[in-house]
Order: C-alpha cells, then structure tokens, then sequence
C-alpha cells in the first residue's frame, strides 16, 4: 500500500514538471549524447559503428525488473552512485511498477530519466514466445523500411572524362555515378527476434551485376537473422554479427567511446555479448553463426566465421623460387569506384573461430570470463616493411586469448582483462569506477599494450586508434554539487615505447580535458570546455635538412563555449564559439569556428539550421562541429581553411506509417579556388549536398 501511494505522489509531482518538457518517449537526443560523451569530435569514419552499436540499444531496451548492473553500465548514463541505488531501491521495494516510479530512487533527477528513456522499458512480452515463429514476424509492429540517397553535385575529376597519358594509356577515373544509395529492412522484437539487411553503393561505385568482380549490383550487401531467449539458448545469429566481452582486448564491437565529456562512465566496456550487425562499413563483423547458451551461473558463447574481405594480393617467390601468393595490404576504405580498387574486392578469406565463456555470481557483482578467438586469412599477410610497422602482425594466423573480471562493493566497480596473443605480446587493463559521495564521481584506468601484441577485433580503451603500443594512466572526476551546476575533468598520462606512423622514436604525451556545465533552468544549458594535448612526432616535414628520427612536440589546445536556449515549445537556438592553437616546433597557429543554429519542432514538422564561418590557419587546427542529419545518419565535416558553412535539414511525418527527410548543405571557400586532391578534387571553391531519406513502418 505504501509503494501505490509513493508511486501516486510521483505521478503528481511529474504532472507538474512534464509541461515544460519537450521530450518524446522513444526518441534519442543523438546531438545532446555526442556533444557529451565526444569531447572533441574527430572523423566520421569512427562514429559509424557507434551509430550502429546506439540503434542496437534503442531497439532492444533494457527491462527495469530484469536488468543487471552490467547492462546498465552499457548505456554510460548512469554513474556507480545511481546504479547502486536503483538496485537498493528494488529490494527494498520490489518491482517497479511504473517508470515514473525512477524518480523515487535516489540521484535520479528528470534530467538523468529523460537520458535513459529511450534505452529501457517495463513491457513484457508474455505469451509473445508461444505463438510460432512466422506470425511472430509477419505480425510484428517494429518493422521499417529505409531509403537514403544523398550526392554532392559540384563535378569531382573523378567524374570527368579521363585524360591520355605520352605513353598512349587514359587516367584512371570512376566508373559509375556520383550518388551515394543506401537501403535497410528490418523487422525485430525486442528480446525475441531480429532480421533484416542493409545495402549500400557508394559515390563512382557502378551499379552492375558482374559475377566476375563479386559485384551485384549494390556493392555491399549486409544480413542478419537473429533469435533471443530460446529455452536456455541467449541468442542465436546467422549471417552478419558482431561480440562485446571483457574490456575489449578481443571482442571489442559495440557502443565504446573513450575520452570524452563523460568523464567516468565511458571509460569501461560491458559485456554485452552478441548482437547482430547492420552497419555499411565493410569490415570489423563476423560472417557465419554464433550462439550463447546459458546453465545456470554459466554463459557459453561459441562464434564461427568466414568472411570476404577486401585486400590486394601479390604473387612473390619463396625460397625455393617457387611463386606464392601474400597480402601485401587490406583495404579498410570499402570503396570500388576505379578498376584498381574493384580488383582488391573480395580478394582475401578470412576465417575466424572463437568463444567465450563468463560466470555471473546470483547477486550480479561478480562476473568472470575467458575470450579466445582465431583468425586464418587465406593467405600469409607479409606487409610491406617500414622501420616503424616491423612489430606489427605478419604471417597466415593468429590467436589470442584472454581472462577478465568485473566486481561491484557498494559504489565501487572494478574491471580489468588481460590477453596475449600468438606472437607473445601482451595487452591489460585495470581499472576502477566510484561515486566517492552523491556529488563526486572518480574513474581511474590503466593500460599496457606490448608492441607486439596482436588483435584484429579488439577496441579497449586506448590513445591509439588500435590497443598496440601503449601504455597509459587515466583519471576521471566529474562533481554535481547541485542539479544546476557540473564539472567534468580527466587527465591521461601515455607513452608509445615503440615507433609510431609520422613519429620514428619511442614518445610519450598528455592530455586534460576540463568541462564546466550551468544549468539555470530547463530552457537554457550554458558549457565551456577547454583542452590540451601534447604529442611528439617527426620534424622532418618541416623545411630544411631535417633529419627522419627527430622528434618535435606537438601541443594543440581547443576551447568550446556554448548556449542552448530553448525559446518556448517549438523554437530552440543554439550558438558556438570554438577555436584552437597548435604549437609544433616553434611555429605556431590558429583556427576557430563560430555556429548558429535555429530548430523548430511542431510535431509532423521538424526543421533544423546552422551557420558557420570558421578561419584556420592549416590542417592542424581543422574545427569538427556535429551536424544533425536524416535518421541514423551523421555528418561532421572537418572545416579548416577560411569560409562559411550552412546546411538546412526538414523532417515532415506523412502519415504514421511514412516519414520524409531533405538536408541541403553547402560549404563556401574564401581562400582557394580548388577543393580536394586526386579524384576527388573539385574545380572552384563550393562544395553542395543533398541528401533524401524516407522511412515505412509496417504494421503500424
């Protein structure tokens, strides 16, 4: 009786607050969620898969009554603090009954519920299992169509007609059209079932069925077919997949971020197991099946895999002078737009063979685990050998192996994994998460990765873009004194003991990231955020003799200030000033952008805008804004140079089953009369793009 009366109070208390609320239960915030978990946003080639890994959660939501610490640490919302409390609350309580009911837990203000919404529910799907398989599918609600086209219309060389070299032979150029084209089919159920494919033809790919070159007509085809809680059966997946366990040494796919505004929660991986892929990148994802089925405390996972991949292969000859075929290089880019790259597609097979098995205590704070996974490609990788890559992987196979562990006391989390992979180099990491009081978080996290050490599918917690030579110290604080105010600070130590790309002698650098938040109302967010980084790398790009193994620190300081002003229910604006400074060598400079946006939601109609004029001194300080853009699509051009951006975006819901979206950008050079290099360049000083999307429901 006392739990109805509590959840009646809340329900008043939220009545009251809910008005000034724009918020729509299902939706994510995807501009608010990068602008804090990316500090500094870099390339686009990076967040496709974290776009892919977020759709994952929001389509399979975590239930509140079943849930474990584990998988609520995966969203990196909640901190050590909430999460202990909202267990607390459950066994004091018993189940929720209400999702209003969040806001009786301790440390679970409006702000926090409205970040998690979208990932979590209290629906069951009781009797849903005893129905068969096929009307399950055919009667699903969840199950959408997508359609994408987008091009940029100014003439890249690549689309003109080629040129005739002296010696009687055309330059190289794209074979087919400029528009990008991309569709996806899925139909799921939360916890139960998921299918579907994606397909994709990128800009001055051919649209042509041509066995020969492994080419039918969209140039990536992507499947999945996926099965949930089948009897003691967790997941089965056929087709397309990827696998998150441990701290990322081995299977690092999923939502990972790293160094970020969110200062603590993104700096562990969860265990999240299997899950099904549904990106366009054309690499990082198993092809074959997997299935994890669970006894008792126990998880086994077992994952088998054989997949085209994109390469160029050499023939050479042995010792004995007999001629052998090696992979000189893997082509990551998924791009088949002149006769060169169609010649790397599908050239290499890649089997992989690996599992898993973890323990989960009864009480959910203990959990324990062993990764091993093995990778043959079809043949030996022999790169071509520089004085920095002389460690990296080479040979036919490799295998690696690892033990992790995650362990809750109170407000206090501790993780860590450690592997070795065939060559004998070694990765770890250690780490530790703590609310040290209700307004004091603090994360520490360190990190070794031998030279040597060898993964083809990890994604830890890392400096480099890949856990090998490194070894590290993070530490993370973030205090909420009050629910106006937050400060967000990490600071990470690193050394490279061995010789990197652009730096030949073994560095060492830093980095700080210092972020302040005022809240004075729900209409109105108001950041500063300012941060450091110092690296060394080669001078020898300078002018003059320089010589190839001196080094230079580089320091680049960036600063963002920014203000989102929720005008009333439909009008918002936000305005930015960033910039920053990249000292190298002695030579100094600069760069800055300033944005203005101006959106307007009225419920079938949603329009977004920004300005931007921006000034850079060269590369070194290109300003990277995220753009907002159609559904499950992202945009973050790296501006530098000197010029003005804009770009308009509409949204408009047809009828509950269709909705349409149209985005116009246009980036306008003041200092050059060519934009891009190679195929790709462009004659004038204007770049325009356009993009199309729709979106069918069925069964709605």
């Amino acid at each position: 009786m006392k739990k109805w009366i509590l959840i009646g109070i809340m329900l008043v208390l939220v009545s009251l607050k809910l008005p000034a609320q724009t918020y729509r239960k299902g939706e994510i915030n995807i501009e608010a969620f990068i602008e804090e978990l990316f500090a500094m946003q870099q390339g686009e080639e990076e967040f496709e898969d974290m776009y892919e890994s977020l759709l994952q959660l929001f389509l399979n939501p975590i239930h509140l009554n079943k849930t474990t610490p584990e998988e609520l640490k995966s969203i990196f919302i909640l901190n050590p603090y909430q999460i202990n409390a909202f267990f607390t609350y459950k066994e004091s309580f018993g189940q929720l009954i209400s999702i209003y009911e969040l806001q009786a837990i301790p440390g679970f203000e409006l702000e926090t519920i409205y970040k998690i919404l979208p990932f979590v529910t209290l629906s069951e799907n009781e009797g849903l299992s005893n129905r068969p398989l096929i009307k399950r599918i055919t009667t699903e609600r969840d199950a959408y169509f997508i359609f994408r086209q987008n091009r940029v219309w100014e003439t890249r060389r690549g689309f003109t007609p080629p040129d005739t070299l002296s010696n009687g032979r055309l330059t190289s150029r794209y074979l087919g059209d400029p528009n990008n084209l991309y569709a996806r089919f899925r139909i799921q159920h939360s916890k139960d079932f998921s299918l579907g494919f994606t397909i994709d033809k990128d800009p001055g790919e051919e649209f042509v069925w041509d066995p020969d070159t492994k080419r039918y007509g969209f140039n990536f085809l992507s499947y999945h077919f996926a099965l949930y809680n089948q009897k003691k059966w967790k997941a089965i997946m056929l087709g397309d997949f990827q696998a998150q366990f441990g701290q990322g040494l081995v299977y690092g796919a999923g939502f990972s971020v790293g160094k970020g505004a969110e200062t603590i929660t993104t700096v562990r991986r969860s265990s999240i197991g299997l899950r099904p892929y549904t990106g366009a990148m054309e690499f990082g994802f198993f092809r074959g099946i997997g299935a994890s089925f669970q006894s008792g405390n126990w998880t086994t996972t077992i994952i088998a895999s054989h997949a085209p991949r994109d390469g160029r292969v050499t023939a050479t000859l042995d010792t004995l002078e007999r001629q052998e075929l090696i992979i000189s290089s893997l082509q990551l880019s998924g791009l088949h737009r002149t006769p060169t790259e169609i010649a790397y597609k599908d050239q290499i097979r890649e089997s992989n063979l690996g599992g898993n098995l973890q323990f989960n205590s009864n009480n959910k704070t203990f959990q324990f685990g062993l990764n091993s996974l093995l990778t043959r490609f079809s043949q030996p990788f022999i790169r071509n050998p520089q004085v920095y890559n002389q460690f990296e992987f080479s040979g036919q196979e490799n295998h690696i192996n690892s033990l992790y562990f995650s362990y809750n006391l109170h407000n206090y989390f501790f993780f860590g994994e450690s592997a070795i992979s065939k060559s004998g180099g070694m990765g770890s990491t250690l780490g530790m998460m703590s609310s040290l009081s209700k307004q004091l978080d603090l994360a520490i996290l360190w990190r070794k990765f031998d030279r040597n050490f060898h993964t083809f599918y990890g994604n830890a917690f890392s400096e480099n873009t890949r856990p090998i030579n490194e070894e590290g110290v993070y530490i993370g604080l973030n205090f909420k004194p009050s629910i106006r105010y937050n400060w967000s600070f990490y600071y990470d130590q690193f050394k490279f003991p061995w010789l990197k790309f652009r730096t030949y002698a073994p560095s060492e650098g830093y980095e700080w990231l210092s972020r302040f938040t005022y809240r004075p109302s729900k209409a109105v967010l108001l950041f500063a955020q300012f941060r450091e980084e110092s690296k060394g790398r080669n001078i020898s790009e300078m002018l003059g003799p320089q010589s190839t193994y001196q080094l230079a620190v580089g320091k680049k300081w960036n600063y963002v200030i920014n203000l989102d002003y929720r005008i009333n229910a439909s009008w918002s604006i936000k305005s930015r000033v960033m910039g920053s400074r990249f000292d190298f060598n002695r030579q100094i400079s600069k760069g800055y952008a300033i944005s203005q946006d101006l959106n307007a939601d009225f419920q079938k109609w949603r329009i977004s805008s920004r300005f931007v004029l921006f000034d850079t001194d060269d590369f070194d300080n290109r300003q990277y804004i995220y753009e907002r853009n159609v559904l499950w699509a992202f945009s973050i051009p790296a501006l530098h140079g000197q010029g003005i951006r804009y770009y308009l975006l509409g949204q408009y819901r047809v009828n509950p089953k269709l909705t349409l979206w149209a985005r116009f950008g246009r980036t306008i050079y003041t200092d050059r009369e060519q934009i891009g290099s190679g195929l790709q360049t462009i004659d004038g000083n204007t770049q325009t793009e356009t993009t199309f999307q729709l979106r069918y429901q069925f069964n709605r």
